[in-house]
Parts: structure tokens; sequence; C-alpha cells
């Protein structure tokens, strides 16, 4: 079969072994095409396609996707025999799929090409960010840009082209080459004024060429143009460097490269790799998640770029079409999670979805156990605080698997799945202070550093909810000297929280306000979104009811309208409207409250209602809160988060009760 590729980085096309451009035919060919190529080797439904192609589908819809279909078909496979089943465009159960390989779609290369290149030396990254950049003949999918189905894909492709110039830039920084970076960045820069990222490197790059005070120009310039655009102030990384820069801190030199044995160790086995491993082989698809589970715990930027990496290992994992490839590069990526909202709900979904299909795949004989007990805890944990009852079966499969497999490391896993599914009521706080007793014992004795920090993470979390403030020290003094001594920076995000929230349950105000506005300032860069979003302004909210479940006005009155509010909103919406004296409109957003999610901050949700049900005298509100609170009698309301605390549950229970009498 002659070799085709397709391009999609501009104008939809495809050519062929030769380089010739095939034709297509009209756009809605180009749109059946196009569709195809963004669904990455999956099934998409005919009546799908339909609706993807019409705003207002006529009757002959179904019948002239068919025919573009077949059309098609016969460009891409023009010495197919009559009859014959097609093996590029292939008809399969309710619709098609474009069955091609990794290498045969411009996109995809362009994807592949910038993940490899985080890996290679600077010199040889610098190539191949220029060769992937060149792929780019326009707009991703040019034409169809607008489209709803298309939106998305082209939004993260485009994303994905502006970090390639950056980091060509980085590895132009790498081989002392600053002055070529400086130059792209200014451009880069002219079209893409609001990427902080790039700012950064072009003060950087003039500052490494002996301009100083140009460099210190650029970042003032940045601090301006996004005051100006966006209202913004710069992030911390922006701020950290023009200290650096006025300090002349001489972290901003260039080391010598290689500039240890470490630095020496990886550019030779990096390079012996790439020489030897072939390319596109699925050995290299699972040595990058081996790669991203440690990243994944490097500090905020390695984080981030671990979740990227990690979704498109499994997008091209899944294109191989072996279940068992794909199982084991989903499930080798057990990073312990401590909590309990996702960073980004949609991607988990998707995760959740590909192991749930992988499962479904997957061979049941004796020696995909392993396997399949780590898909059941990745579902179990991309799950997480959900009310979805796929969550809690799935933990305890892959609980009840790792136990009779007696495998320490998948245990450990296993118990974090268990841990993240320990939600789903109140008062769980002694449940999951057992999972992290053995989570810590497990971790301890088979030497799982990481699992050790989740451990006493979670115990931590425990303990607090349960007032027992010695032990939960005792957890948050283990987790500092592990993270110290093993490189884990994210920890000590959740200990600062614990300590400001140890100080606020213990009276101590000002050690309280002080440490809450150091745990505030680590967020940005903790590379957590579903952590931070809308926390600072939920802390504020809490504290100012702590304790004082009567204080609902008191606290509206003290409200921003303007927070980011983040997940939280529907929680704060009666209390803003109280704020505003709309007390009929406050009463009705209380009566749409949702059920809290099941994660770590259900008790503090459940009094916020409690406090706004008590103000506008809403019995039916008052009871469920009460019925929700109740099995948290004997704790502190909201403390099991190990973040902030209402206070103890049996005073909110008894003011919940008094008000009934």
């Amino acid at each position: 079969m002659e070799r085709i590729t397709f391009g999609v980085l501009g104008p939809v096309t495809a050519w062929d072994a030769d380089g010739g451009a095939l034709d297509l035919k009209g756009p809605r060919h180009r749109a059946v095409l196009a569709r195809l190529i963004l669904a990455r080797r999956r099934v998409v439904p005919l009546a799908r396609l339909v609706a993807d192609l019409w705003e207002e589908p006529g009757p002959g819809a179904t019948g002239a996707v068919q025919t573009f279909v077949g059309s098609l078909r016969r460009v891409l496979e023009p010495d197919r025999p009559p009859r014959a089943p097609s093996r590029v465009l292939v008809t399969e159960g309710p619709g098609y799929a474009l069955r091609v390989g990794p290498e045969a779609v411009d996109a995809w290369r362009f994807e592949a090409a910038v993940g490899s290149a985080a890996s290679l030396p600077p010199e040889r990254a610098v190539a191949e960010l220029a060769a992937a950049l060149e792929l780019w003949r326009g707009p991703a999918y040019a034409g169809f840009a607008g489209a709803d189905w298309a939106r998305a894909e082209c939004g993260r492709l485009d994303g994905l082209r502006l970090h390639a110039v950056e980091e060509q830039a980085r590895a132009r920084l790498g081989c002392g080459r600053a002055a070529e970076a400086a130059a792209d960045l200014e451009g880069h820069l002219e079209a893409h004024p609001h990427r902080e990222e790039a700012w950064g490197l072009l003060a950087l790059a003039l500052y490494r060429t002996g301009r100083q005070a140009d460099a210190l120009a650029v970042l003032r310039r940045a601090r301006g143009m996004l005051a100006e655009r966006f209202g913004i102030d710069p992030g911390p990384g922006l701020r950290r460097l023009e200290a650096d820069v006025l300090a002349q801190s001489p972290g901003l030199d260039l080391r010598p490269e290689p500039a240890d044995a470490a630095d020496r160790l990886w550019s030779r086995a990096s390079a012996a790799y790439d020489r030897t491993v072939a390319t596109g082989s699925r050995a290299r698809l699972e040595s990058v998640v081996g790669l991203v589970r440690t990243l994944a715990v490097t500090g905020g930027d390695g984080l981030r770029e671990a979740q990227q990496h990690r979704w498109a290992a499994v997008a091209a994992a899944e294109e191989y079409g072996d279940p068992e490839l794909t199982a084991r590069i989903l499930g080798a990526y057990d990073v312990p999670a401590i909590w309990t909202r996702a960073d980004d709900p949609g991607r988990a979904r998707e995760l959740a979805a590909a192991a749930e299909r992988t499962l479904a795949r997957l061979p049941e004989a004796p020696g995909t156990e392993p396997a399949r007990a780590r898909l059941l805890t990745t579902v179990a944990l991309e799950l997480r605080g959900t009310r979805s009852g796929r969550g809690p079966r799935a933990a305890r499969e892959a609980e009840r698997l790792a136990r009779r497999l007696d495998d320490p490391a998948l245990l450990a896993f296993a118990l974090n799945g268990v841990f993240m599914q320990s939600c789903s009521r109140a008062g769980l706080a002694p449940r999951r202070d057992a999972i992290a007793a053995e989570t810590v014992a497990v971790a301890t004795r088979h030497g799982l550093v990481n699992y050790r920090v989740l451990g006493h993470l979670m115990g931590m979390q425990a303990r607090a909810a349960l007032a027992d403030f010695p032990a939960a020290d005792a957890h948050a003094d283990a987790v500092d000297e592990l993270a110290e001594r093993h490189e884990r920076p994210l920890a000590s995000v959740f200990t600062a929280w614990y300590r400001a929230l140890r100080a606020a349950a213990t009276g101590a105000g000002a050690a309280a306000d002080a440490g809450y506005r150091r745990a505030a300032s680590l967020l940005p860069d903790a590379g957590m979104p579903g952590l931070e979003q809308g926390l600072v302004a939920l802390l504020g909210l809490t504290r100012s009811l702590a304790g004082r479940p009567g204080a609902a006005a008191e606290a509206a009155a003290r409200l921003d309208p303007g927070a980011d509010w983040g997940p939280y909103l529907p929680w704060a919406e009666p209390f803003l409207l109280l704020g505003a004296d709309r007390r009929a409109q406050a009463s009705a957003a209380l009566r749409a409250l949702p059920e809290p999610p099941a994660d770590l901050l259900q008790e503090a949700l459940t009094c916020l209602e409690a406090a706004a049900a008590l103000e506008l005298g809403d019995r039916e509100a008052r009871l469920r809160a009460r019925d929700r609170l109740a099995p948290a009698a004997g704790e502190l309301a909201g403390a099991g988060s190990g973040l902030l605390t209402l206070g103890p549950a049996d005073l909110w229970l008894a003011a919940l009760d008094d008000a009934g009498r």
C-alpha cells in the first residue's frame, strides 16, 4: 500500500509517497477527513459526522457523508480492488475511523517531536524543535478552526506551537546562543504578549548577552503590559527573575556543559538511547512514561509538564490498538495523589474512560491481573471528587487484586485509589487514618519514598480532622523531612497549609494570618489548579464563620464580590447575595445548592450551607445540612482537608438543632 501522509497544521491536505498533493475534492470531503484525523484512529459514528458537518442536516445528509467517504477511499487507496475492504478509512461499528500510524499526520509528528526535544541535549533540541516548527503551513485545521468539533484541538495545537517556540529559545540559551534566542523571542512576544514564560526567557537572554539594563526594561515592560491589557501582576517566576537580575545572581549564568557528574551521565545515557532505540518504537513510549512519573514530583512546572505528556502518551498508546501496551502506559503513572479534586476534570474523565476502554479489551488471564489492578486504580484516582459509583467499585476491586498478588508497590498505589474514594460522606476521617497508617507501614517496609510522603500527608489530614494535633504535627514533620531529603517540593505546600490551619484551630490568630499568607503564596507555582482555584476566597469566608454558625450576615458583609471563587461559587453565592441585601435571591441560591462533591472539603461546604440556612430561616436546607454533617460529630469540620476548618462539628450541629426548637 502506498504510504500516504496527512497535514492539518495548515489547510487540511494529504500527500502521496512522492510528496504530491492528493485531490481531496470539496470542502466537505476535507471536513470528513479532518474530523477523522482529529479522532486519532478512534471511530467517529456516522451520526456524529452528520451533526458536525451540518448545523441543520437535511434528509440526504447521511447519504452525502457516505458518498464523501467513498470518494476519499478512492483517493487514498487508488489501487484497492473493487469490494475489498479499505485498510485506511475503515468502517467499524456505527461509523468510520482513519487507521494510520503515528508518523502519518503532521500534527502527531509535531507533538512527538516537541515531547522528545525535552529530553535531548540543548543543541539537538534546537534542531528537533526547528524541524517540528517547520511542519506548520498555517493555522491548524485551516478552514475548520471555527467549527465546534475543531475549536478545542486548534487551541491546543496552537498552544503547543507557542510552547515549542519558547522551548527552542530555552534550548538556545542552554547551549550558549543567547543572542539568537533574544532575536526569536522579540518577534514571538510581539504576536503573543500574554506569554509570561517568553518574557522571562527574553530577559534572561538579554542578561546573558551582557545587557542587564535591557533585561530589567523587558521585565518592567512585561509588568506594564500585563497590568494594562489583563489587569494582573506578573507571576512569581517573573518577580523572582527581576530580583535575581537586580542582584546579578550567579544562578542566572550559563553553567558549564555538562556541569556535574549527573549531567554528564544524563547526556551520555540519553544520547545512547536516542541512537539505539528506534524512532516510533513502543519502547520509547514506555520510557516517556517512566520519565513523566519522575518529572511529576519535581515541582509545579514538572507536574504541569508531566500531566501534559502523560495524556499525549496515553493517546499515542491507544493509536497502536494494543490494549496491553495502553495498560502499561496508563498504569505506569503511579504518582501519589493527595488532593481529592482533579486539576483538569475533563481530562480526568477522559483518562478514566481510556482506562475503562482498555480494561474492556484486556484479556482476563492470570498474567494480566497486575495491569488490571493498575487500570482500576487509575479509574478510582481520576474519578476522585465525583459521585460516580464507578470510582468506589474500581477502588475496591483494585485493592482486592493488589492484596491477592502480594505486591507492595501495587498495594500502595491501590490504597491511594481507596483513599481518593473515601469521601463519600462526612465523618470518614477514621477510615482515612487507617489507610494512612497502612500506606506508611507498607511504604516504609519496602522503601517506597513517594508513598511514605503520601501516607504521612493522609495521616496529617485525618488527625487534624480528629483534633489530634500532636499526631498531625508528627506526620507533618515527617513529610517535611522526607521532602527535603528526597527533593519533593510539592509536599511542603500541604504542610504549610496544615500549619496555618493548626494555628487557626488553636486560637493563634496572628500566626494563622502569617501562615495562611505564606501558604497562599505557594499556590501559583504548585501546578495544582484543582487545589488552587477558589481556595483563597473560600478560606476568607470559612475563617469569618469558624466557630460562629450564626455569623452569616457579618461574614457576607466582608466578602469581595470580585474574588475568584472557582468551583466553590455556588456555596458562596448565598453570602454574596446577602451582602448585596438581596435576601430573596439568596434564598433561591441556597435552595439551588447541589450536594457537595465527594471530596475533602464537603464538610466545610456543608457548614456554609448550614450558616446560610440559619440566617435565611430555611428549614429544609437546615435539616439537609444537619443530616450531612451529623456523621462528623466529634470532629473538626473541614479540617480533614488539611487546609481550613470551621470549628467543631458538634458546635454546628447544636446550632442547627437549637434553630429547630
